[in-house]
């Protein structure tokens, strides 16, 4: 068997040709523009290139809005002042601030004053009770754009095995309760489970998101397991690989996403849906 290869690109460009048709309907509607505001702290260099991607991929469907950057040695109080400045601005949908936060600053504390309407990562306690209590709210970018692929496979997800590698509040733990909300079995494993490989090779759908390259080897995907590869992974050569064996995989697998070009580009492309997610909610709110 050769697995299909699934065309992150491909999904992310459907995606994103749905939210420009929202955003015009939306700015018809309501006489402006979804608003989405992106807050930068530090010279991280893979930040940087990431909001540029963010802020122009916003720019081309519609979608209004900026980026505030800040110095690195921003105090905890200056930066929660701003989200706080952002959550009160009622041209405002979506904050999002953008992580890794220089060490000094506390992620959490800076995610808890976040307006959870304006949430548009789905990182807030409320965005994670609303997840796990399968009611309506903005979910994480990347594991959400996860689903998405698998729907691409027409995979049933009911009664599914499904085994997540990686246990992250950022992909982890958030596609595991999608997953569950589908109906699959799902086990939640990582590095230090005993007996991954047991796991894997009985799992149906294989998520790896665990952040080690090629961790999950390609002779334990079972014959025509769906595998979405989260991982990112640079070689000392300048290569990037995922968390999966590529090319062992894809000859198990009836399904499988790329390094890079597979969930990758699903990220922002559910960013700018959640966007107009929250610009929809905060209309029919008021």
């Amino acid at each position: 068997m050769r697995a299909s290869v699934i065309d992150g690109k491909a999904v992310a460009a459907e995606v994103k040709a749905e939210v420009a048709a929202r955003v015009r309907a939306f700015v018809e509607a309501h006489g402006r523009a979804p608003g989405l505001e992106v807050v930068l702290v530090g010279d991280d260099p893979a930040s940087h290139v990431y909001v540029a991607s963010k802020e122009k991929q916003a720019s081309a469907v519609g979608i209004r809005g900026g980026v505030h950057r800040l110095a690195a040695d921003t105090s905890e109080r200056a930066l929660l002042e701003v989200v706080a400045g952002l959550n009160d601005r009622d041209d405002v949908d979506g904050i999002l601030v953008q992580l890794p936060l220089p060490r000094h600053l506390d992620a959490a504390a800076v995610i808890d004053v976040l307006d959870p309407a304006k949430d548009v990562d789905g990182l807030t306690a409320i965005s994670t009770g609303l997840l796990w209590s399968e009611r309506s709210g903005l979910r994480p970018c990347t594991p959400w754009g996860c689903m998405r692929l698998l729907d691409r496979t027409g995979i049933p997800l009911e009664g599914a095995r499904a085994v997540v590698v990686g246990r992250s509040a950022l992909v982890g733990k958030p596609i595991a309760a999608m997953l569950l909300a589908r109906h699959a079995t799902v086990t939640v494993a990582h590095s230090r489970t005993r007996d991954l490989e047991g796991l894997v090779r009985e799992a149906d759908v294989v998520v790896a998101a665990v952040g080690r390259p090629e961790m999950i080897r390609g002779s334990w995907i079972a014959d025509g397991a769906v595998v979405i590869d989260v991982g990112i992974n640079r070689r000392p050569d300048g290569s990037l690989v995922g968390d999966v064996e590529f090319a062992a995989a894809a000859e198990r697998a009836s399904w499988i996403t790329p390094v890079p070009g597979g969930v990758g580009p699903m990220t922002i492309a559910m960013l700018l849906s959640n966007t107009v997610d929250a610009a929809e909610r905060r209309v029919r709110s008021r």
